[in-house]
């Protein structure tokens, strides 16, 4: 597993309780696979030599899901294509990947953008976790057809098949500031009400 990157370490009960034997591995997998994708964003950005509009973060969010892909297939996992962009899946915890804001900040600060996809919101709303209350709050701008369609869950990445966050923060000179995973709940305001969240610690970025 030298493609991984990182050493296993001890994981917490949440994560044993969702990744099994893979917790420990995985646990340490997923911040080196950021600091490659970070890597080679930052190699990008160089290349391009703009001072406005990077294509630092465009590379990055690819780059994430490409490595964290990767990182399923060698651990022998699935991957599963929804809409064109490939989630790893771990003992049916699908994981996605997040970057919240370029400079270090809370995880209670973390809101989807305006212009955030309705396939990240259906995400959300079919695979997440269900509010502490444990009732869908209706968004009063959707219809009922549009509502019942945002919570229809994706086969193509398995009806069973549950969400984990991998929530980031990272910038083009400063690499990975911090990282979080856990379960959390999609507002209908974007922003997060998280069930359960733990900081996984940042990996170096690896040598050119």
């Amino acid at each position: 597993m030298s493609g991984l990157g990182g050493d296993p370490v001890t994981p917490s009960g949440w994560a044993i309780e969702r990744f099994g034997p893979l917790a420990g591995r995985l646990a340490a997998a997923v911040p080196a696979q950021l600091s490659k994708a970070h890597a080679k964003a930052h190699a990008t950005h160089l290349t391009a030599g703009l001072k406005k509009r990077s294509p630092y973060g465009a590379t990055l969010a690819e780059a994430v899901r490409e490595n964290l892909a990767d990182m399923a297939r060698e651990l022998g996992e699935p991957v599963r294509d929804v809409r064109g962009y490939e989630y790893a899946v771990i003992n049916e915890y699908a994981l996605f990947p997040y970057r919240y804001a370029d400079r270090p900040r809370s995880l209670d600060r973390a809101r989807l953008p305006s212009n955030a996809s309705p396939t990240r919101r259906r995400l959300f709303s079919a695979h997440g976790p269900q509010p502490p209350e444990g009732l869908f709050e209706i968004d009063d701008d959707l219809t009922t057809d549009e509502y019942l369609d945002l919570h229809e869950t994706f086969e193509e990445l398995g009806a069973s098949t549950k969400l984990v966050c991998v929530f980031f923060t990272s910038d083009v000179e400063g690499g990975i500031h911090v990282i979080h995973w856990g379960e959390a709940h999609l507002e209908p305001d974007r922003s997060f009400t998280w069930l359960y969240s733990e900081q996984l610690p940042v990996a170096p970025v690896p040598l050119e």
